[in-house]
């Protein structure tokens, strides 16, 4: 078996598939695409890989199976080797385990925008960060976190009482707003908080942010 993940070591989608890859104890061979050079746009990865010319992408070498989108990705992945490492996947039945998986609108829509007002957009040349708006997204994560605060008050993780990929998928863009207010948030939540900080304290995320 070969799994070959192609994917920008700081980009968050990217290391959603590789804290799943390290919960499950799977080896994958990296190959950088360094997004700050567009390789993700040239011709032979978007004719090759990733049609929307974007990251990541998995490729099973043992099944043939090619991949793209994070999420996707974490979902076969939990599937196809469920026997091994942590199961991640709530039962198939379990639909609003995985309604919060996915998390539209609830969280990743708001720390992405966040994200790119305080990082990309000034990086990018689009202009200064609009503070304003910073605030009024995170104002939008309260009626989140409160419900999230309502689910963890009566279950250890957002999906029961065992981690699924529901909860392992927050990480990357949660922990990267921290530094800009989402850590701020968090004492007003104390079951969010709790659960936040186990999820951080797990080793395959600190194998990832090492």
């Amino acid at each position: 078996m070969v799994l070959k993940l192609y994917g920008f070591p700081a980009s968050t989608c990217t290391n959603r598939v590789r804290i799943v890859l390290a919960e499950k104890g799977l080896e994958a061979e990296f190959h950088p695409i360094d997004l700050s050079k567009g390789e993700q746009k040239a011709e032979s990865y978007v004719n090759d890989l990733h049609p929307f010319g974007k990251v990541p992408v998995l490729q099973d070498t043992e099944t043939g199976v090619q991949i793209f989108e994070s999420r996707a990705i974490t979902q076969y992945l939990s599937s196809k080797y469920s026997g091994q490492g942590t199961t991640l996947s709530p039962p198939e039945s379990d639909l609003k385990a995985w309604a919060l998986y996915q998390q539209a609108p609830y969280f990743d829509p708001l720390v992405s925008q966040i994200s790119f007002e305080k990082v990309f957009k000034p990086r990018k040349g689009l202009g200064p960060t609009d503070e304003a708006r910073v605030q009024v997204l995170f104002s939008q994560l309260t009626p989140t976190l409160e419900g999230y605060e309502r689910i963890l008050s009566k279950q250890k993780y957002l999906a029961g009482d065992q981690v699924t990929l529901a909860d392992l998928a927050h990480l990357p863009y949660g922990v990267f707003v921290e530094q800009f207010g989402f850590a701020d948030l968090l004492p007003k939540y104390p079951h969010v908080q709790k659960w936040w900080e186990e999820l951080k304290a797990r080793e395959s995320w600190k194998k990832i942010a090492a």
